[in-house]
């Protein structure tokens, strides 16, 4: 590419496109990063820059890019067809596909209703669990509220935000959102209580037990992410709590939405989060790392009692109405199904446990940094939060950035990764070497280090 294309390129960028969660005053005067290849666990931009792709491609990258399977099934449906709508009718990828889901899933899930994103995943979820308590044989049209954690995150679409509870993102459209219930975040409970951690641990449980004893005739569901909320800031529940609030919901006739688009498809260690403490969840969304991060193709899994309430005749206004344009898109469903096999054929959740033992270890020395707070992991997903003074609990700024200088400083160096504020978040693709991993930590470690001494 000559350089008059290459420039013209990033005119165009600046001019004509919209970047999500960016600050385009800010990116317009920055020369942009345009990713024109990629290979393994690296993208390479228009200037023939390598980058380490610290971030999955936002998540949702698993095996690493162009995988020689994922791609062939792509291709191979290429050939069938490459998209055919599932209102009305069916297709080939999309069966098995949900036959794989219900295999693979926790028990008791067994019907798949396919849409494109994480946060539609949810929309259908919420939607679902509104109409279910309309129609089941008992029905309690009274559950028309949900509850979800503090500092939670469940996608941009307006029910996601409803249920979600950061103010960055959400508190610019309150009055276009539904209101719900809140319960304490187990890991911000555990900062504002004075107890024991033991103690705060089982108050964070009691807090919602207390919410449900009060509240539960009027809640439809509750939506958690297990283990982790990862746009709160990679905020790690304590062992046990997921099971907890499982366990309570079954105690007060309420349902339980597992939302897994992040934290599934192996990041916890496990397939799927709630396998850590043998949950098995009402409604399961799931995303993101579900076709390996090729294609946009997202699931709603529910259990059998849930969807015979959709069931009737025509005329009894008993159908989900809800559907998009792609859903069930053969070639999404074709990767997915590819992505799901590496998983099997590779035996990638066995060699995945050194790997997080590697990362266990290289984080510990950030905890000498004198500007890191705080280190969180679940399985390979970690967060260094910085902070300006550590003895006196003084946060930096937001206006000094100092989370997005630092992602400015691996940039340099070869690494993509993005900020939650001032957490450094680290989730590279599962098939990253160890010696990449070692030198994505290595990168982190001298950033962090560059941007607050500088500071």
């Amino acid at each position: 590419m000559s350089p008059e294309d290459k420039a013209r390129l990033k005119d165009l960028d600046r001019r004509l496109v919209w970047h999500p969660f960016t600050q385009m005053l800010t990116y317009a005067s920055e020369d942009p990063i345009i990713i024109a290849r990629a290979d393994g666990v690296y993208l390479e931009d228009i200037d023939g820059n390598r980058y380490l792709d610290g971030y999955s491609s936002m998540w949702c990258n698993v095996h690493g890019h162009r995988v020689k399977e994922i791609d062939d099934a792509v291709r191979g449906q290429l050939d069938q067809v490459a998209h055919s709508t599932l209102l009305g009718l069916s297709n080939i990828p999309a069966i098995r596909l949900a036959e794989k889901l219900v295999e693979i899933t926790p028990r008791g899930l067994d019907h798949v209703f396919y849409s494109d994103t994480g946060a539609c995943a949810v929309e259908i979820a919420l939607k679902i669990a509104f109409q279910y308590w309309r129609q089941k044989p008992d029905p309690k049209q009274e559950k028309t509220s949900f509850l979800s954690l503090e500092k939670s995150y469940h996608g941009d679409t307006i029910g996601a935000m409803s249920v979600g509870n950061i103010n960055l993102f959400h508190e610019a459209y309150g009055p276009l959102l539904f209101p719900s219930l809140t319960a304490p975040s187990p890991h911000e409970f555990r900062r504002t209580h004075g107890a024991r951690r033991n103690e705060r641990d089982r108050g964070s449980l009691r807090a919602v037990e207390d919410i449900l004893k009060r509240e539960a005739h009027r809640i439809a569901a509750f939506i958690v992410e297990p283990l982790i909320q990862g746009a709160g800031g990679i905020l790690v529940h304590p062992e046990g709590y997921l099971k907890g609030i499982a366990d309570l919901c079954r105690d007060h006739d309420v349902l339980l939405i597992a939302d897994e688009i992040a934290t599934g498809f192996g990041r916890t260690g496990a397939l799927f989060a709630c396998e850590k403490e043998g949950v098995e969840p009402d409604i399961l969304c799931l995303g993101k790392g579900i076709t390996g991060g090729y294609l946009p193709v997202a699931a709603t899994l529910t259990t059998g009692e849930i969807f015979d309430a959709f069931l009737g005749e025509d005329n009894e206004g008993r159908t989900f109405f809800h559907g998009h344009t792609y859903t069930g898109n053969p070639l999404g469903c074709a990767a997915a199904l590819a992505a799901i096999r590496h998983f099997e054929t590779h035996n990638v959740l066995a060699s995945l446990r050194p790997k997080i033992n590697l990362l266990t270890q290289g984080l510990g020395r950030f905890r000498t940094l004198a500007y890191v707070d705080d280190v969180r992991q679940c399985g390979f997903i970690a967060g260094v939060e910085l902070i300006a003074d550590r003895s006196g609990g003084r946060p930096y700024p937001p206006e000094d950035r100092t989370g997005a200088r630092v992602c400015g400083e691996a940039r340099k160096r070869g690494l993509l990764i993005r900020p939650l504020g001032d957490t450094i978040v680290l989730m590279p693709p599962l098939s990253i070497s160890d010696r990449e991993l070692e030198k994505l930590l290595d990168i982190v470690y001298e950033s962090i280090s560059v941007v607050t001494n500088q500071a």
